[in-house]
């Protein structure tokens, strides 16, 4: 038997504590915040932000501390994430791919790679995504979510269309390009505001007798949402415009989540759903020159921000509820990714992990039982400025980052150093090239992200 399917198996036995044959599976809710660094939460340290919702819900649920995100930056994370393999293997590599001829432009996910949508579907789940896709090209529909696995899906689009369409920042199309669901700014505190809304109607028309899968992807707390309705949250805090901004798309997020919850309650699906809050990325630094993440810690106490290969680009908060099942307050020290999340999924709907996925199941984890762990994790990033490549593994305590094909390697313990400030490979050079194997043995070359030299 191998190393997978000897794993399969024990997961399996697992999951038989969740319920039995005569139980509708869970429904399982993914909510994806955009660029929301780990300490822009309460209940990750977070001191001047409000997020009384989300910090509600860590009391309730299981807190993650070692949780990492599957890149620093929007798409290739999203991919990741929805493949569930890591950023060495999958498709998408950085917001641009880089080809022999022409400009960098966008890369869509393979056909041939199942989606987290696509294999809930094959156990009876109603699938709905609405929000920031960023995995498709504008001009192939084909490409968007809706061909994704998702049933319901409204997604926000930008680019040109194969007809010449220019798509805007917030347009927000109904399954495909079918309908165009216009964003009023008056009428919404903010984006997420909007987005919950369109998230109801197919809460309003689901069947009941049937689990369901809801991939909400917000927009807050991203640079590119200058404006929102609500001008009055923070306005007396003496803060820069573009800090109250960032800091009110936050706690706007968090009422978002709460009005989610709240029908999910009413209409009796709570009890029996798992739900899974975390970011894309780390914290950007695209509000302007009066602007910074520094100013409200919103790194936590580590090093670096969105497209950072060091903890502060990477990792994430992850918060996950399901009652009765998850120990409320928990705190878990589990090492994990976002390439983890589709074998998770798989176990809770009871059905095989898919053979594409680097990814550990951490559904023991949620239910209080004997956890696998990963050898190591491993990220990479090609980033939209150009052909700069950056990679990271962390093996343990050890993490190891390079900027760059041929830069030297940068080798640190996060137990002892977590800001990862003292580099350790003068002292330690058999660990170093050990790592440097790792890095190498990680990275596949794909159409878009070919490197050469490693």
């Amino acid at each position: 038997m191998t190393r997978k399917n000897s794993l399969l198996l024990f997961l399996s036995l697992a999951c038989l504590s969740i319920g039995n044959s005569n139980t509708k599976a869970p429904n399982i809710i993914l909510l994806l915040a955009d660029d929301l660094g780990y300490g822009e939460l309460g209940s990750y340290g977070q001191k001047l932000i409000e997020t009384p919702e989300l910090d509600r819900l860590a009391q309730r649920g299981m807190r993650f501390e070692q949780f990492y995100a599957g890149s620093a930056v929007c798409s290739p994370s999203r991919g990741v994430l929805m493949t569930g393999k890591h950023a060495g293997h999958a498709t998408i590599r950085g917001n641009m791919g880089f080809y022999d001829v022409g400009e960098p432009r966008r890369t869509a996910l393979r056909k041939d790679e199942i989606t987290v949508a696509e294999m809930l579907k094959t156990a009876g789940y109603q699938t709905a995504f609405v929000g920031k896709w960023h995995l498709d090209l504008p001009e192939d529909p084909s490409t968007w979510a809706f061909a994704r696995g998702f049933d319901f899906s409204i997604q926000e689009q930008w680019g040109i269309s194969a007809a010449g369409t220019k798509f805007l920042g917030t347009d927000h199309w109904l399954h495909g390009a079918q309908k165009l669901m216009p964003y009023p700014l008056e009428d919404f505190e903010s984006l997420d505001h909007f987005r919950t809304n369109l998230i109801m109607e197919f809460l309003d028309h689901k069947e009941a007798d049937r689990p369901f899968f809801i991939f909400m992807s917000y927009r807050a707390p991203h640079g590119h949402e200058r404006a929102i309705g609500n001008t009055e949250l923070y306005a007396d805090r003496g803060w820069s415009p573009n800090q109250r901004l960032h800091a009110a798309k936050i706690t706007l997020l968090d009422r978002q989540v709460g009005r989610l919850l709240d029908r999910l309650e009413a209409d009796g699906d709570l009890a029996n759903t798992l739900i899974l809050f975390t970011s894309d990325n780390g914290p950007h630094s695209e509000g302007g020159r009066d602007f910074r993440p520094n100013a409200f810690a919103s790194s936590g106490p580590f090093r670096g921000i969105k497209r950072d290969m060091y903890e502060g680009g990477v990792r994430v908060p992850l918060i996950a509820y399901w009652p009765g099942k998850i120990k409320g307050g928990s705190v878990s020290p589990h090492q994990s990714a976002f390439y983890d999340i589709m074998p998770t999924f798989a176990q809770i709907a009871g059905i095989s992990i898919p053979e594409q996925s680097d990814g550990i199941s951490f559904l023991p984890e949620l239910l209080g039982q004997t956890q696998p762990e990963h050898d190591h994790l491993y990220f990479e990033l090609l980033t939209v400025k150009g052909q700069e490549f950056r990679q990271a593994v962390r093996q343990g305590d050890l993490k190891a980052v390079r900027y760059g094909v041929g830069s030297e390697l940068e080798l640190y313990d996060l137990s002892a150093d977590p800001r990862e400030e003292r580099n350790l490979t003068a002292t330690q050079p058999e660990k170093t090239r050990q790592m440097k194997e790792l890095l190498t043995r990680a990275h596949v070359d794909v159409p878009g992200a070919v490197i050469d030299g490693l």
